[in-house]
């Protein structure tokens, strides 16, 4: 528990939280009380507390920030991926916005229970939100990971040989950024056998959508 609480400050404090946690003035309750339960990794009682901290703090990056990855961890993607968005528009620089968002819309691409064109849509929104994370910082190297399992599903998706779905170029589009995401990722990290695996995959997958 001690690692998981010191992990979850040091991302609240790349997000400016901090600050409001050090605000002798923060005028909702709810706000602090949600603050807490994040820290401890009590994630269902944050959006509780968060959730009642809205409207008030409807315009408050930081605290929406809270919520949407309280929504994450708890598993409800959908209003994570609203959330973010929310976290996005006040503050358009936030890397770790968009790299939850994407994180969330892949889960919900890789959803069997999603329409294909549903899923279509959310794998190429996940790569959205990874490259833009990407752009504006691209020395995270789990931003590049990221990205490239999000190709890699989408490269997936594409190959199926469905009316309406398939698309060889697509797919074979979305494999070579695949690779070209964990070449990066070998490069900076040398040996690292879960990539080479990884581009053992993407190009199996890669080959198989000539059969």
């Amino acid at each position: 528990m001690k690692v998981i609480a010191s992990i979850l400050t040091l991302v609240l404090l790349v997000n400016g939280v901090s600050k409001a946690q050090q605000n002798q003035d923060i005028k909702n309750n709810y706000v602090k009380l949600g603050q807490k339960a994040v820290i401890d990794g009590k994630f269902k009682e944050a959006v509780t507390h968060l959730e009642k901290a809205m409207p008030a703090e409807a315009n408050n990056a930081e605290v929406l920030y809270m919520l949407g990855y309280s929504y994450y961890h708890t598993g409800d993607y959908p209003k994570a991926v609203s959330t973010f968005g929310q976290v996005i528009s006040l503050k358009p620089n936030n890397v770790s916005a968009y790299y939850y968002r994407g994180k969330a819309r892949n889960i919900m691409g890789n959803q069997v229970s999603a329409s294909n064109a549903e899923r279509d849509k959310l794998l190429q929104a996940s790569i959205r939100d990874f490259s833009k994370a990407i752009e504006l910082n691209g020395e995270d190297l789990k931003l590049f990971q990221n990205r490239a399992l999000a190709y890699r599903d989408y490269g997936i998706l594409k190959g199926q040989k469905v009316a309406k779905l398939y698309d060889k170029n697509a797919a074979e589009g979305a494999f070579k950024a695949c690779l070209d995401d964990l070449q990066h990722l070998l490069d900076a990290t040398p040996g690292r056998k879960d990539i080479t695996d990884e581009m053992k995959k993407a190009k199996v997958y890669m080959a198989n959508l000539d059969r």
